[in-house]
């Protein structure tokens, strides 16, 4: 059997992490942290610890945003734009040493009620990132533009952040068929 990697946060974690083992059963095995891989230095930071299990992997789909994105102080990203966009680069490129294919999500969008974050930063990211992330090779899972469609039905309406049960049935689909189809380019 191939295996995938699944690394990311909250929206990977309790999000389409849940159901993508599952629609994934028959054809690949499936590892992903139990933990939150929160922000990218954490995520980078996991890379080295997590080696062994991440790599050797023939697919590897991982996310990070919206902890870098959110303004809890009200001064601000938690990390700025180029800090950012260089972070995922560097983990991409550690990403592409230890697995054949890459697939980066984008960071989901929030409604204008979460008071964290703001869907235009959540954009000028995904934009800053994206070109990057294609320029290195790096597979595009567009959940931006997935959730973005029918945001009501696929954000929780209690934290305006998290995918509700039809976002994470929604997005485990996707991130399921860009994986298979992926592994099938190895």
């Amino acid at each position: 059997m191939k295996k995938v990697v699944l690394l990311g946060d909250s929206i990977r974690e309790i999000g389409y992490g849940t159901k993508v083992p599952e629609l994934l059963k028959d054809e690949f095995t499936v590892w992903q942290p139990e933990e939150n891989c929160r922000f990218a230095y954490y995520t980078l930071r996991m890379l080295f610890d997590k080696r062994s299990e991440i790599e050797g992997a023939d697919v590897i789909h991982f996310n990070n945003g919206l902890w870098d994105i959110c303004n809890l102080f009200g001064d601000g990203p938690f990390m700025p734009l180029n800090e950012y966009v260089n972070v995922m680069v560097r983990i991409a490129g550690i990403l592409k040493t230890y697995g054949k294919k890459v697939i980066f999500a984008t960071t989901t969008p929030c409604p204008p009620e979460n008071k964290y974050n703001d869907d235009k930063v959540i954009i000028e990211f995904n934009n800053a990132l994206v070109p990057k992330l294609k320029e290195m090779g790096i597979i595009i899972n567009d959940l931006y533009s997935l959730v973005n469609s029918d945001m009501r039905k696929y954000i929780d309406q209690n934290d305006m952040l998290h995918l509700s049960k039809d976002g994470i049935d929604a997005a485990a689909n996707q991130v399921a068929n860009l994986i298979r189809e992926a592994a099938s380019e190895n």
